[in-house]
């Protein structure tokens, strides 16, 4: 049997095996060559003290242990070639996941995404980036992959109860993730290393009989007697199935618009939304690691700040260390700021979202859109700043601490949102019960994180799209829509998910009740 063993080292150590081999030696009183293996299950870092360091469990193998290297395997999949069909709507982390699993249950899946493969994607991303062209079908938040395949790849989740999220990290690692998701406190794949894995998940699917259709939109559901029967798509074919998973992520507004259009049941969530914030990766290391220089062994740090203002929870969201600012509009005229990091974070500068809780009250200057009237409010600020911007996707930005002081700032200096800048007093942007919350709460986070606030820190704004302003109600036993059988609404814009991690369990969750109902109902 393993011994189990917690243990705090410096960062060097932590990085060193040699060295962690004789911290361990002398830890259990044991020679350092009877040590057979050390195998790290869970690493965080602890810089609560002005000397950090790297929180470890591990498991030790002594000499003459039994010792086998774990290795990742995927599951058992069916050939589903000639098996029942199930559609599903998006091929985000809910989509793909509840595709993988159709396939364990011996289950067709036929995904079909309106946006392009992950690869063809980038082309479109470019477009935005350069051109200023949004592609209303493929951008950072639709194609293959979903919004966080080049948004950043972060697995964090809080989400534990929701289902097994051990089982999605190693299903990553068995499609080509590091295996350091399994063990760091915080783990992330990255912009550079996501799309590959996408791409295999697609593979696997097409090759045990699974079919994946891109550039493929729907447009309608087909219903009968508050059934699902299947889908319309935007080239005028209809695809028939009795169950249809519906995973179009959080800005899928024309869906939102067809369920409201057909009278399907929806209604307005509550969401959050704000600035994403810029400072320079080594100022965020001053504050959090409490030194001049980060040196080699630690990553680039990353923060979290929440803060009640005015009776509403402020706070960071998405951080990316080493990180970029992207342009995330998925239609023309409106400007949406969004984060992410390469695998390595290796960039100048880090960001983060700084967002606020909204209410349903917030929405009733668009009570005449019903249950939309929360994206009604999220595209009007998205258009004024597109308006303020000079009809551009360059971003309103703002020094921070102008910001707090209701001054334009002078001069903006160049920041890693590549389509530009152009210097805004943002309180035209926002609502001004939330300009006054956010300046207020950017007074308080600089007194917890000295240093923060800075007019060397700027403000992009809106980052608006932290989660679907919609939910689709359904029944928390079948997961079907409350209205519609067959119809099982998934992952972050049913309202059900807010990330990589529960958007792929929600997908999973979903797949295995359809896996019930058919076996049901033979």
């Amino acid at each position: 049997m393993p011994t189990s063993l917690l243990l705090q080292v410096s960062p060097e150590v932590a990085s060193n095996e040699a060295q962690l081999r004789d911290v361990v030696s002398k830890k259990i009183r044991v020679a350092a060559a009877d040590i057979q293996h050390i195998s790290i299950q869970k690493r965080s870092i602890d810089a609560r003290q002005k000397s950090i360091k790297i929180n470890l469990t591990l498991e030790l193998f002594l000499v003459g242990e039994p010792y086998t290297q774990e290795a990742i395997r995927l599951p058992e999949y069916q050939n589903c070639v000639a098996a029942q069909e199930v559609i599903i709507i998006g091929a985000g982390p809910a989509g793909l996941f509840a595709a993988l699993q159709l396939l364990e249950l011996g289950i067709k899946p036929i995904v079909i995404e309106r946006g392009k493969d992950v690869r063809g994607r980038r082309r479109d991303l470019k477009a935005i980036n350069v051109d200023h062209l949004v592609n209303e079908d493929s951008n950072y938040c639709f194609g293959e992959g979903g919004a966080g395949t080049y948004s950043d790849g972060k697995l964090y989740t809080r989400s534990k109860k929701r289902g097994d999220v051990d089982r999605i990290l190693k299903l990553l690692v068995g499609f080509g993730a590091s295996p350091d998701i399994l063990v760091d406190a915080h783990p992330h794949i990255g912009t550079n290393k996501l799309p590959q894995i996408i791409q295999d998940i697609r593979e696997k699917i097409i090759e045990y009989g699974g079919q994946v259709l891109f550039e493929t939109r729907v447009t309608d559901f087909v219903l009968k007697n508050n059934s699902i029967q299947g889908v319309v798509t935007q080239k005028g074919e209809t695809i028939l199935a009795q169950n249809v998973i519906l995973a179009t992520g959080h800005s899928a507004r024309d869906i939102f618009e067809l369920l409201a259009q057909k009278q399907m049941y929806i209604e307005a969530k509550p969401f959050a939304l704000g600035v994403r914030a810029e400072h320079p990766q080594s100022l965020i290391d001053q504050i959090q690691y409490s030194c001049d220089l980060r040196g080699d062994y630690l990553p680039p740090a990353p923060y979290s700040i929440v803060k009640q203002v005015q009776g509403r929870g402020m706070y960071s969201f998405c951080m990316c260390p080493g990180g970029v600012i992207a342009p995330c509009a998925t239609s023309p005229g409106e400007v949406v700021t969004n984060g992410w990091s390469p695998s390595k974070r290796d960039q100048a500068t880090a960001n983060s979202g700084i967002v606020i809780e909204l209410k349903l009250e917030d929405f009733k200057p668009f009570a005449k859109f019903g249950a939309l009237a929360g994206m009604e409010f999220q595209k009007s600020i998205e258009q004024k700043a597109w308006q303020l911007a000079g009809n551009s996707q360059k971003v309103p930005a703002q020094r921070l601490v102008d910001f707090t002081q209701s001054k334009i700032s002078a001069s903006i200096p160049k920041t890693s949102y590549v389509p530009g800048t152009t210097s805004v007093e943002l309180g035209q942007v926002f609502p001004g019960f939330l300009t006054q919350i956010l300046r207020e709460g950017f007074v308080q986070f600089g007194k917890s994180m000295k240093g923060y606030n800075t007019n060397e820190a700027i403000l992009h704004a809106p980052e608006s799209r932290t989660s679907s302003p919609v939910r689709i109600p359904r029944n928390p036993d079948t997961l079907e829509h409350v209205q519609i059988k067959g119809l099982y609404p998934c992952g972050e814009g049913a309202g059900y998910a807010g990330g990589i991690i529960s958007a792929a369990i929600d997908g999973e969750k979903c797949a295995l009740q359809i896996g019930l109902s058919i076996q049901s109902a033979l």
